[in-house]
């Protein structure tokens, strides 16, 4: 099995978490492991723990570091990740890495069934468990096919997909990728199939968001992540779409909030302390060379902020 996904933004992250040689870090998110085996490269009595839901991504990074005495690798969901760290006899670490989204990996093999580029049977389960998006179309209303489209794909033709959707599992149920693919083409009007991307990209994106629970793991995680962290340790995130980076961007701004006050209070009443500090205001996003070594960087962003 050959599991490869290039890290974006990879020498930015990295430079990011301010490794230390003797620290506690961890990989929430491990993929093909390009992230971690940079972590590892800085440690030289420090601890490495590599966290993946895709039993996939566990097997190989297994294999490829298992000579590595200071590389902890375990199966489960980033949102876990205090358990696991803990089951792993640690109570906090120095630095935590989050690569949300699909990995290259799970787009390009077509049994996986990410992407509408392969026909493949509709799956798009991270973690191979659960709801697959072959069972959510074929069973969910109109209206709640309209409202995850909507919401997480943020597609404003969401009605008229869902309802092509439930029209044509009434003629046969919808097996494959390029089945609801080729549905989504014949819902939306044609300057929408005549623009750049395909027009099915965001209803793929909104189904497997709601396949694996994705923002409501994001969620837990990042709050999991913050208070796992020591004094002056970093989080660092890397988000492939807009709703990702909303939440980080908005969590990490209240953990870097102090006095709420009205401007004219003489003196703060409320109480509240900055408990983080932001590595860059603004993000970072990919450089020119790499958006051209890389087309997938084209949304990525990284933020990093640090815990006081």
């Amino acid at each position: 099995m050959v599991f490869s996904h290039k890290p974006v933004l990879f020498d930015e992250t990295i430079d990011a978490l301010n490794i230390r040689s003797d620290g506690v870090y961890v990989d929430g998110t491990v993929g093909g492991g390009g992230h971690s085996a940079a972590i590892l490269e800085h440690l030289t009595t420090g601890t490495l723990i590599s966290i993946d839901q895709d039993p996939d991504a566990i097997a190989v990074v297994s294999n490829k570091f298992r000579e590595n005495p200071h590389s902890i690798v375990r199966q489960g969901q980033f949102s876990q990740m205090t358990q696991i760290v803990n089951d792993c006899g640690f109570t906090a670490v120095d630095g935590i890495l989050l690569d949300i989204g699909v990995s290259s990996y799970q787009l390009d093999v077509p049994e996986r069934g990410f992407s509408y580029h392969h026909d493949a049977t509709l799956d798009m389960r991270m973690s191979r468990k659960g709801i697959s998006a072959k069972d959510l179309v074929n069973t969910s209303s109109w209206q709640r096919l309209a409202e995850i489209i909507s919401r997480y794909g943020e597609e404003k033709h969401a009605k008229s997909i869902a309802k092509g959707i439930v029209h044509a599992r009434e003629q046969k149920p919808i097996e494959t990728t390029l089945q609801l693919a080729e549905i989504v083409k014949a819902s939306v009007p044609a300057a929408v199939r005549r623009e750049q991307g395909h027009p099915a990209r965001k209803t793929f994106q909104a189904l497997r968001i709601e396949v694996n629970g994705e923002l409501e793991q994001l969620s837990k995680a990042l709050d999991e992540a913050f208070m796992l962290l020591k004094a002056s340790a970093r989080l660092a995130v890397i988000t492939f779409h807009s709703l990702e980076d909303r939440m980080v961007k908005q969590r990490m701004n209240h953990w870097c909030t102090g006095c709420t006050c009205p401007s004219d209070f003489p003196i703060c009443v409320c109480g509240n302390m900055p408990r983080a500090k932001l590595i860059y205001k603004k993000g970072i996003s990919p450089s020119d060379k790499e958006l051209k070594e890389n087309p997938r960087s084209r949304s990525a962003r990284l933020r990093v902020c640090e815990k006081l």
